[in-house]
Formats: C-alpha cells, sequence, structure tokens
C-alpha cells in the first residue's frame, strides 16, 4: 500500500518495533494526526481471548472523561410515555414499529447509537440481521436495553462508547480527537483501558493484552506497551 508524503514524513517519527508508554503514545498520535480535518484518535486493543466461547466474550461500555469530540445521533424504540421521555432528554429519533419498513426498506442508518425499552425488544428483533452486522443492535450489557432511557441518552451525549470484540479478537473504540489536549486523550485512553481490564474474563488462560495500538484516521499506528495499561 503506498502512503502519501504527509503519512511517511508523519511515520519517521515512530520507531517501528518500539513499545511506548502511553503518554508517549499519545503525543506522537497528535504530532503525527496531519489531515486537514480533525482526525479521530482510535486504540486497538489485540486480546489473548477468543471470542467463540461465550465465556470470553468481551462487551461493554464506558463513559469518557471528554467525550469523543463527535455529535452522536441516537434512535430511540420506545412507546407512549418513554417515547416521550425520550424526546424531551434529547433522542434524535424516536419511534415504534413505523421506523422498521424506513431502516429494511429505505436503507434509512441516520444514527449512529440505537436505545431500546426492553418491551421494543421483540420489534427491534425484526432488524437483527440489519443491525446486528453494523454494531448497532441494543444490548443491556452496554446499557441500550434500559427502562431509563434519560439516563442512557445523557450518557451517550456525555461520550459513551461501546467496546466489543470483533471477529478477529480485536477490540476497536474512538478515544477522542487529534485536537483534544494530550491529557485530555490521556484520560480518556486510560478511562478505556480501566474499563477492559475489568472485564477480563476469569476463564482466560495466558496473556490477557497481546498487543495496544492508538492510532489517528490517517496517521501511523503507534504501539503500547501493554504492561504499562494493565
Amino acid at each position: 500500500m503506498k502512503h502519501g508524503k504527509k503519512y511517511t514524513e508523519a511515520a519517521k517519527l515512530i520507531e517501528r518495533g518500539n513499545l511506548y508508554d502511553p503518554a508517549e503514545a499519545v503525543a506522537l498520535v497528535k504530532k503525527s494526526a496531519v489531515a486537514k480535518f480533525d482526525e479521530t484518535v482510535e486504540a486497538h486493543i489485540r486480546t489473548g481471548c477468543d471470542g467463540r466461547h461465550a465465556d470470553q466474550q468481551i462487551r461493554g461500555a464506558v463513559v469518557l472523561p471528554h467525550g469523543t469530540g463527535k455529535k452522536t445521533r441516537i434512535l430511540v424504540f420506545a412507546k407512549d410515555a418513554k417515547a416521550e421521555e425520550a424526546k424531551a432528554a434529547g433522542a434524535d429519533y424516536v419511534g415504534a414499529d413505523d421506523l422498521i419498513p424506513k431502516i429494511q426498506n429505505e436503507n434509512w442508518f441516520e444514527f449512529d447509537v440505537v436505545v431500546a425499552t426492553p418491551d421494543m425488544m421483540g420489534v427491534v428483533g425484526r432488524l437483527g440481521r440489519v443491525l446486528g452486522p453494523k454494531g448497532l443492535m441494543p444490548n443491556p450489557k452496554a446499557g441500550t436495553v434500559t427502562m431509563d432511557v434519560t439516563k442512557a441518552i445523557n450518557e451517550i451525549k456525555a461520550g459513551k462508547i461501546e467496546y466489543r470484540l470483533d471477529k478477529t479478537n480485536i477490540i476497536h473504540v474512538p478515544v477522542g480527537k487529534a485536537s483534544f489536549t494530550e491529557e485530555q486523550l490521556a484520560d480518556n485512553f486510560q478511562t478505556l483501558m480501566d474499563a477492559i481490564n475489568k472485564a477480563k474474563p476469569s476463564t482466560l488462560k495466558g496473556q490477557y493484552l497481546k498487543s495496544v495500538t492508538l492510532t489517528s484516521t490517517m496517521g501511523p499506528g503507534v504501539k503500547i506497551n501493554p504492561m504499562k495499561v494493565q
């Protein structure tokens, strides 16, 4: 893969094969984010888990202290009083069965997070095939299946992110924007790592964190010493 001049210059800042402290990694990622837009800073965490086993699945959510820097559009499946509550709390879209054809037939995905009250999960389940692969299916572990829709919406707006293993047992999550200060990014990253360390499956044998990499949207990855974040 051929990289542009900016990427090549940025990559020179990073010593290949070196494992950095979290603070150094954050500084390098900020320095190497040279695109014309405000790049997202992401963490990629390779685990020793095998997600094919239910007892080694990792899934949860955490509120980043400084948010993600991105406006999150929230869709809430709720009826009657709960629908009114969701609107009052600032949900971008609220509906019930009426939203099914819009999503299924019109391929409407103008939202980033889906929240549902438990009584609506029968309806939402019909969208499993389209919401599941996009990682949009509400889940009690992530706090997105709940009767307390106000709390769910407030937390998401405050910077709540969901983390889960992908098919290759890697967790990919945003931890802020390149325009954040180093302290803000380091705080967000530490909060995320604390949550992931707490989520370590008790049945796991061997090393939990195999590799931890921080990167910006267009920049090179910076590897962090996994021992420094456990």
